[in-house]
C-alpha cells in the first residue's frame, strides 16, 4: 500500500477558498477499524456549515481539519478484532470525524455495511447523510398512510430521498420545488408545488379541503411560518435547518444524529438496492476540484447529490 494518501483539508474557518487537497500519512487501522480506499464521497450542506464556522459552538474542529462523513470504497487494511468486513470487500458507511473526503480513511468496522452490486459507487458514497436525515424527518412527523405532508426543497439531496420514502408508505406528498423539477416529482408520485409568489395559495389548493397534516422543511425559516399559516400543528412541523425559528414555535428539529445507526443504514441501503428509492446524482467531481463541487452545491439548485470521486 502507498505510504501517503490525499485528503481535503482546511486550516481556518471560511469560504470555499480555504479548502485544499494535500498529501497526508496513509492511515492505519486501530482495533476494530479498517482502512477504506475511497471510491466515492458525498458532499453535504452540513460540511459547509462546519467549514464556515457557523456551528463552531456545537461542532468545533481541530485544525488542520478534514471534511466529509459519507463514503464508499474497498477495504485495503484490517485492524485487530475485525472479522468483517474483510480485505477486498466493497463497503459503504459514515465516519463521525470529518475525514471522508480523501483517498483513504480509517473507520470503525461497525459503521460500514456491504455495498450491494446494484448500488453504484456514486450512490453508495452519498447515501448515509441524506438517507438518515430523511429517515429522521419522516419519523419526527409520524406521517401515516393517507395523510398529506408538504416538503420544502423537495428535489434536493435530502428532499428527493424523503419524498420517495413518504410516497412509498402511502403518504400524499406536496413537493415544494422549482418548476424545473415538476416532471421528476410527478414521476415519483409527488404533487409538485412551485415555490415563489403565491406559494401559500398554490399549496392550499393542492392540499384540498382536508388540508395539510404535517410539514417538513429542508430550506429555511420562512417555511416554518408558512406551515403555521396553513394550519399545521407545531408538533407536526419538522425542520433540519431553521433551528432558532423551530424553538420559537415549538417545531421539531430531528436530524441525521437521530437516525445514525447501522440498522438504519441497512434499511436505507435496501431501499436504494431494491429501486424503491432513486438517489439522483446531480454531478461528480475529482477530489482536486472539491471547491468547484461546493460551488455547485451552494447554488442550491442541484437535483440530488453531488459526489467526489477520489
Amino acid at each position: 500500500m502507498n505510504r501517503t494518501a490525499r485528503a481535503v483539508r482546511f486550516d481556518r474557518y471560511g469560504g470555499r477558498d480555504v479548502l485544499y487537497v494535500t498529501d497526508v500519512p496513509m492511515p492505519e487501522p486501530g482495533p476494530g477499524e479498517v482502512v477504506v480506499e475511497v471510491r466515492a464521497a458525498g458532499i453535504n450542506p452540513f460540511d459547509t456549515m462546519i467549514r464556515s464556522g457557523v456551528v463552531r459552538d456545537l461542532f468545533p474542529v481541530d485544525f488542520p481539519s478534514g471534511q466529509g462523513s459519507d463514503l464508499a470504497g474497498v477495504v485495503v487494511a484490517v485492524g485487530a478484532g475485525v472479522d468483517t468486513p474483510a480485505l477486498g470487500d466493497e463497503v459503504m458507511g459514515w465516519t463521525p470525524l470529518p475525514s471522508a473526503q480523501a483517498t483513504h480513511v480509517a473507520i470503525a468496522a461497525a459503521q460500514l455495511v456491504a455495498k450491494p452490486p446494484r448500488v453504484s459507487w456514486e450512490v453508495a458514497g452519498s447515501l448515509h447523510m441524506v438517507g438518515a436525515t430523511a429517515y429522521a424527518a419522516q419519523r419526527a412527523v409520524a406521517a401515516q398512510p393517507g395523510e398529506t405532508v408538504a416538503v420544502s426543497a423537495a428535489a434536493g439531496g435530502v428532499g428527493s430521498f424523503l419524498v420517495q420514502m413518504l410516497t412509498g408508505r402511502g403518504v400524499r406528498v406536496l413537493g415544494i420545488a422549482s418548476s424545473a423539477n415538476t416532471e421528476w416529482l410527478q414521476k415519483h408520485g409527488v404533487t409538485p408545488v412551485p415555490y415563489g409568489d403565491g406559494l401559500r395559495e398554490r399549496l392550499e389548493q393542492a392540499a384540498g379541503a382536508d388540508g395539510i397534516d404535517a410539514f417538513i422543511d429542508l430550506h429555511g425559516p420562512e417555511y416554518l411560518d408558512l406551515a403555521v399559516a396553513v394550519g399545521v400543528k407545531p408538533d407536526r412541523i419538522q425542520t433540519t435547518v431553521a433551528m432558532q425559528r423551530a424553538a420559537e414555535i415549538g417545531a421539531r428539529t430531528d436530524g441525521r444524529h437521530n437516525a445514525t445507526a447501522r440498522e438504519v443504514l441497512v434499511e436505507l441501503v435496501e431501499l436504494a438496492a431494491s429501486g424503491a428509492v432513486e438517489v439522483p446524482i446531480a454531478a461528480t467531481y475529482p477530489l482536486d476540484r472539491v471547491a468547484d463541487a461546493f460551488a455547485e452545491l451552494e447554488r442550491r439548485h442541484a437535483r440530488g447529490k453531488i459526489v467526489l470521486l477520489p
